[in-house]
């Protein structure tokens, strides 16, 4: 195997990733046998109490912004994204809850190897659990920094799609509630080293926020 296809190998993984929350993180990246049970409680949002003071509740107008934006997100192809629409939903996406997991593709595709089928067949017994129906869910592909931006940019979107309509297929997740966004290697997880394997992930985010708790 020449340097080249070595090089090119190594682009093949991709990690599911973020923190759990905006204020708790849960260190799963890497973990092959993150449970079903794990995700969901990394993707169920905490709800609101009232206790909490006035300035930590959610703004009416700000959800109701986010909620209007997001349908419109709704039945769209990656590929039609425009740059700031991508920006909005990093912006959004980084109040909301997260998770890290291991995903591995094979050389140079976006088809999913089979050791990391078992991270995304809990995946998808979380996403279909009834305590996180209703909501949108974020897949958004992120690669390292090897390679030309424009490969980077296309190979984040076909592995956030893959993502998306194995989901879709093998367990009956409605298409609308799956919105899927490409980064290339524009954001990565570890600004310092933009070439490490952390920053090839495609982020699951819950964009659903619960109201306060009556």
């Amino acid at each position: 195997m020449t340097s080249l296809h070595r090089l090119c190998g190594i682009k093949a993984i991709v990690t599911i990733g973020a923190a759990l929350s905006m204020t708790a993180g849960l260190a799963l990246a890497g973990d092959n046998n993150v449970s079903a049970d794990k995700i969901l409680k990394a993707l169920q949002p905490k709800p609101l109490t009232r206790g909490l003071s006035a300035g930590a509740q959610v703004d009416p107008a700000v959800k109701a912004k986010e909620t209007t934006f997001l349908q419109t997100l709704r039945n769209r192809n990656t590929r039609s994204l425009s740059l700031g629409e991508r920006e909005e939903i990093a912006a959004i996406a980084a109040t909301k809850p997260k998770i890290d997991l291991e995903i591995q593709f094979d050389y140079n595709s976006a088809e999913i190897t089979k050791t990391s089928m078992p991270s995304v067949q809990a995946l998808g017994k979380a996403l279909s659990d009834a305590n996180l129906k209703g909501s949108t869910f974020v897949l958004a592909g992120h690669t390292d920094a090897i390679g030309s931006d424009g490969y980077n940019q296309d190979l984040s979107e076909r592995r956030a799609d893959t993502i998306k309509r194995y989901l879709a297929e093998k367990y009956g997740i409605n298409g609308t509630d799956l919105v899927t966004v490409g980064y290339g290697e524009s954001k990565p997880k570890d600004a310092k080293a933009p070439t490490a394997p952390v920053n090839r992930r495609v982020q699951v985010v819950n964009m659903d926020t619960k109201t306060a708790s009556k």
